[in-house]
């Protein structure tokens, strides 16, 4: 049924509704999202030579959470493999919270897929493969094995003084892992996205002779534009950005 109000009452109210409107417009301001949603595909290769694609997106649910994701596909002689990593998150006061990551790889080798729920409040991880139930500190910021590049990403964003930084990570066997970059200079890239300024940064696992090299540009508010990763001495991979697609239509290439 539709109500009428006579007009000296709708006069009466009208300061009112327009108190609301101006404080509900300065409450979604006082909260902006911390990111755009961005779609970015990078090339992956191989000495030089092209052998797959990756992605990584980001995009805000309906239910408020963050779906982070980042996928790779790999084809080299007879070896091909897809990875798929996603990692539903919230963010609050610059720090990344995450509650459920999955993970799947397929193709060459032993398949595998693992998925975990975390309850940051009460200090509970669950591996839901497993059926094993953890009690972790998440104080200290705990992360997911893909959450916390999310989480460096807006650390550099908050402070570009460019020092080093730890992560707490939970791994998918359960152990909390110290996760390092060290700063390691400033580089201008030539990539298939373009000519980018960047930032440096190394992260060595000596147990496994690992070094990964990742580049941030500032300019695209540090994401990752390039990744270098070698074992032992010797080559692994690279993945440079090729195409980034941001929120409200804005493309770039």
């Amino acid at each position: 049924m539709l109500i009428k109000f006579p007009l000296a009452v709708l006069l009466a109210l009208l300061p009112f509704i327009c108190f609301v409107s101006l404080a509900t417009t300065e409450q979604q301001n006082s909260n902006p999202l911390p990111l755009p949603e961005f779609s970015a595909q990078y090339t992956v290769l191989h000495k030089s030579d092209p052998v797959g694609t990756a992605t990584r997106t980001l995009t805000y649910q309906a239910n408020g959470t963050i779906n982070y994701h980042y996928q790779t596909y790999i084809e080299w002689l007879i070896f091909s493999q897809k990875r798929s990593e996603t990692s539903i998150l919230t963010i609050k006061n610059n720090q990344v919270i995450p509650q459920h990551y999955t993970f799947t790889r397929e193709g060459t080798g032993r398949d595998k897929h693992y998925e975990w729920h975390y309850n940051a409040a009460k200090n509970q991880a669950k591996d839901i493969g497993r059926k094993r139930e953890y009690t972790l500190d998440f104080s200290n910021n705990l992360q997911d094995k893909l959450s916390y590049h999310l989480q460096h990403r807006l650390n550099l964003i908050a402070d570009d003084k460019h020092k080093n930084y730890h992560y707490a990570v939970i791994s998918t066997s359960g152990v909390v892992k110290d996760y390092a970059y060290q700063y390691d200079g400033e580089e201008e890239l030539v990539l298939p996205f373009g000519l980018v300024k960047s930032i440096r940064f190394k992260r060595e696992v000596k147990s496994k002779e690992r070094i990964t090299y990742a580049w941030f540009a500032p300019e695209l508010d540090y994401l990752l534009v390039k990744l270098y990763q070698i074992k032992a001495g010797n080559e692994q991979f690279e993945a440079q950005l090729s195409t980034l697609t941001i929120a409200a239509g804005k493309t770039s290439n």
